[in-house]
């Protein structure tokens, strides 16, 4: 990551956690739920290019279990260790309020997972497999 962006633990702004949202590929999240899912965040990063938000992680948890989620980077910013940069303050945070048996886990998308092995996540298949369900749609 170059010296023209900067980093913050912090929680993204409702309508930066959409657009980045938006604009690295992941499902659309309306005001409403953003707005009642951001507040619940125990760690969160983000990246700020000239100012602008272009990169953004969250933990969530209740202290026992931790999910790494909302990994974005805006395309014409990926290819610079941004992800990199988020994935090890996730981590670096957690590490100071999480207990040591604490469990972190994520889904990753795509090749995503070539990044998360960098920070010591292995594949949970074939003892386990994620699983999923939208609620109201």
């Amino acid at each position: 990551m170059d010296s023209s962006y900067d980093h913050a633990f912090e929680i993204p702004t409702v309508d930066d956690y959409q657009r980045l949202r938006v604009a690295a590929g992941l499902t659309p999240r309306s005001k409403e739920a953003a707005g009642a899912g951001l507040p619940n965040t125990v760690v969160a990063v983000v990246v700020r290019h000239v100012g602008r938000a272009v990169g953004m992680g969250r933990a969530i948890g209740d202290g026992l279990f931790y999910q790494i989620v909302d990994i974005a980077v805006e395309p014409q910013h990926q290819g610079q260790g941004l992800g990199k940069t988020i994935v090890s303050n996730l981590m670096e945070g957690l590490r100071r309020v999480a207990p040591a048996e604490a469990y972190v886990s994520l889904i990753a998308d795509g090749e995503a997972n070539k990044l998360y092995a960098q920070y010591g996540f292995i594949p949970t298949a074939p003892a386990s497999i994620g699983m999923s369900q939208w609620i109201g749609r």
